[in-house]
């Protein structure tokens, strides 16, 4: 695998190559939702690092590309690490692309069916990336009132008693 620092933002290089990846490689498989084409979406430098959505005709992935050699944890081509987002851990696959270099790859969507324009999927990919990046809040328990005070909000009974 080659090693990349990127000491700007690499949107363009990214667009580059899945560009050259659908006209090289997808070109005829059959999973292309031609209403899409390859957008890199909001890069943005985390933990000393390149974070970014890619939406392709067959895909959408969240992108780890290297800023800095600090804190860039290698994974070899095809290989899984898990990375800690504040949402949780999200496995991403080691990658290797002559215009990029080294970079990991977490696929969210594939095939792209389910989008019916560029808008949707571009829209998709950035709740995505804001859900990745906020700490979920956590869910509050219900308010014991009454007679059920002294009883759990639901218990296994209370769940079956509901149907």
């Amino acid at each position: 695998m080659s090693f990349r620092i990127h000491p700007v933002n690499p949107t363009e290089a990214v667009e580059q190559t899945f560009f050259r990846i659908q006209q090289e490689r997808m070109v005829d498989v059959p999973i292309l939702n031609l209403a899409l084409s390859v957008e890199a979406i909001d890069f943005q430098r985390w933990q000393g690092h390149w974070l970014g959505m890619v939406v392709t005709p067959w895909c959408m992935s969240l992108l780890l590309l290297p800023g800095s050699t600090e804190n860039w944890i290698a994974a070899s081509e095809n290989k899984r690490r898990f990375v800690k987002f504040p949402a949780g851990d999200f496995a991403f696959l080691g990658s290797d692309e002559a215009e990029l270099g080294e970079f990991q790859s977490c696929s969210l969507f594939s095939p792209m069916d389910k989008f019916a324009t560029q808008f949707e999927a571009t829209m998709t990919a950035r709740a995505s990336l804001i859900g990745l990046l906020t700490t979920p809040k956590p869910t509050p328990a219900p308010l014991k009132t009454g007679k059920d005070a002294d009883t759990p909000a639901l218990s296994r009974r209370r769940f079956f008693a509901l149907r």
